[in-house]
């Protein structure tokens, strides 16, 4: 099976395929914080999590996310002229603060001119009945999707990347989502420190198995000034090599439903914050490496689901 050009189904062919032309997301900075670093549940976070709340490529939040959005715009139109765009609210939790706040900053971002989506990272444990209804309300606006950090689906893992919570919480809040209609994009990562082969692939198994349309599975990089340095110096922390990583994809792409969204075979970290590995930072090398082991192998996603 073929998705265009790629054996696999990538949120640009999805995109293009709904749409009709190239569309862009616009990753914004709403100036939210995140209950696991400002005391509710934790203090400092995800032990993988950068400063920026995984948000270092998102807009200035000292700005406006009008001004965001617009700064962003003219650089994308540097490369490409045409398209339209998904309004991506990518930092820190994106439903934590009052629905007041969320409904004005989301309405900001769908005004904007072109705009047919809108993205939003968040965490399981920060949807209440408010903010579902809310995003229900969007939803009937424009394309909306929720992004949701589960990042691997081991209970022991969850405890030493201090993720905050159960894994039910995060089946309640796919159900609550899916009950309003509105799309689930799950991050998944590849790396965390003492999880072996089954125990990634396991995580892609299980979110194979959830009613969510969308992935983003990304290495994890051990970023300056984050608590997952102290486990990388005491030896706790081993990285994936490339040739690694690869075949680790192919797999996962191959036990993914056909019809779920691929959003990230991998994912980006500031040069200047990045501890490792070095190899990430060529990341069309490695996105070229994925698509021919795939062609090579005969593979394509949901062969093995």
């Amino acid at each position: 099976m073929i998705w265009g050009d790629k054996r696999y189904h990538s949120l640009n062919y999805f995109l293009r395929e709904k749409f009709g032309e190239k569309v862009f997301k616009i990753s914004l900075d709403a100036g939210f914080s995140c209950p696991n670093r400002d005391g509710t549940i934790g203090t400092k976070g995800c032990i993988y999590c950068s400063e920026r709340g995984s948000g270092d490529f998102a807009g200035n939040r000292k700005i406006s996310i009008s001004d965001q959005f617009a700064d962003i715009k003219n650089m994308m139109n540097n490369k490409w002229k045409n398209g339209r765009y998904i309004a991506y609210f990518q930092s820190y939790t994106n439903t934590y603060a009052p629905v007041n706040v969320l409904r004005k900053k989301y309405e900001e971002a769908i005004g904007m001119e072109g705009v047919v989506g809108l993205a939003i990272a968040t965490r399981p444990d920060c949807l209440g009945e408010e903010v579902l209804s809310l995003l229900e309300e969007f939803s009937k606006k424009v394309y909306t999707w929720v992004e949701l950090g589960l990042q691997t689906s081991n209970e022991n893992t969850s405890k030493l990347i201090n993720r905050g919570y159960r894994l039910e919480v995060f089946k309640e809040a796919v159900c609550n989502l899916r009950k309003r209609n509105i799309d689930v994009v799950v991050h998944t990562i590849f790396g965390l420190p003492g999880e072996t082969k089954d125990d990634m692939l396991n995580t892609i198994k299980y979110v194979s198995n959830c009613d969510v349309q969308g992935i983003k599975i990304h290495l994890l990089h051990l970023m300056k000034n984050t608590p997952l340095v102290k486990l990388y110096e005491q030896g706790k922390l081993i990285f994936l090599e490339k040739e690694e990583y690869i075949d680790l994809i192919c797999e996962a792409i191959t036990i993914l439903p056909p019809d779920m969204v691929i959003h990230r075979l991998t994912g980006d970290a500031p040069r200047n914050l990045l501890i490792g590995p070095m190899w990430s930072l060529k990341k069309w090398e490695v996105l070229n490496g994925i698509d021919k082991a795939l062609e090579d192998r005969k593979i394509y996603q949901g062969i093995n689901y």
